[in-house]
């Protein structure tokens, strides 16, 4: 395993969920200390609404400056807001509406139009709020699909090969539908990344991201590779299964 990969196995899906709570805590207090601001990205899918759920919660709730903190999503699917699959909604219901964080430092990806028009949409507010300089974000949270995508980059789509944009739709052939993505040149920016993975249903795809030859177009989460910053492996004991005996 490459050693930029900082693999930290938990024993429970509960003990993950609270450690990354610390972790996410931790990170927006040196980033407002140091630069005033927190920026983040989140993750859709089923693993993090644990996660969502807590930090709503006392005494979660009271330890991130939300007045400093910014929010932004990795990927959308093109579906209405108030739909179930939507990202934002997900982690609005679970965690943003029982913050105290300012609408204006909340980033939903636009859905309201077309993906191609979202998309620039999105890529400009991104730069509009890091205005001249290069957009790190101080934490992105990632997922991993079992078929080896992470945020909207699937195998074998052109988004894989984008580099003139940090923001780009792609339409997902198996899903039969549009989404719209941060591109990897921009996650890799990122001063921290960290996939978090629950499950055995991961475990294969885990072994083979990590120890696997290195194949992009097929999985695409090996494409995440920080330029500068850290990227960190959180999983349970199940999700890991199959890197015992690596």
């Amino acid at each position: 395993m490459d050693p930029k990969n900082k693999l930290q196995v938990f024993d429970t899906g509960t003990v993950l969920t609270e450690a990354t709570a610390a972790f996410i805590i931790k990170l927006a207090v040196e980033a407002i200390s140091s630069r005033g601001r927190f920026i983040i990205s989140l993750s859709g899918g089923h693993t993090p609404e644990h996660l969502y759920a807590l930090l709503a919660k006392e005494p979660y709730n009271q330890q991130i400056p939300w007045d400093k903190t910014f929010v932004f999503w990795g990927d959308e699917r093109c579906v209405p807001s108030d739909d179930k699959d939507n990202n934002a909604r997900m982690a609005k219901t679970l965690l943003l509406d029982h913050v105290n964080i300012p609408a204006e430092n909340v980033y939903p990806v636009p859905v309201d139009m077309p993906p191609v028009d979202g998309a620039k949409a999105y890529e400009k507010s991104i730069k509009d709020l890091f205005k001249n300089e290069v957009p790190i974000f101080d934490l992105i949270l990632l997922g991993l699909g079992e078929n080896g995508h992470t945020a909207s980059l699937f195998p074998g789509t052109e988004v894989l090969h984008e580099t003139a944009h940090i923001v780009k739709e792609v339409y997902v052939e198996e899903q039969k539908m549009f989404r719209i993505t941060m591109t990897a040149p921009l996650i890799n920016q990122a001063r921290n990344i960290v996939f978090l993975l629950e499950g055995k249903g991961k475990a294969e795809v885990l072994n083979t991201i990590l120890n696997g030859a290195y194949q992009p177009e097929k999985y695409p989460a090996q494409l995440i590779s920080p330029v500068n910053g850290n990227l960190y492996w959180f999983t349970d004991k199940e999700a890991a299964g199959s890197l015992a005996d690596k």
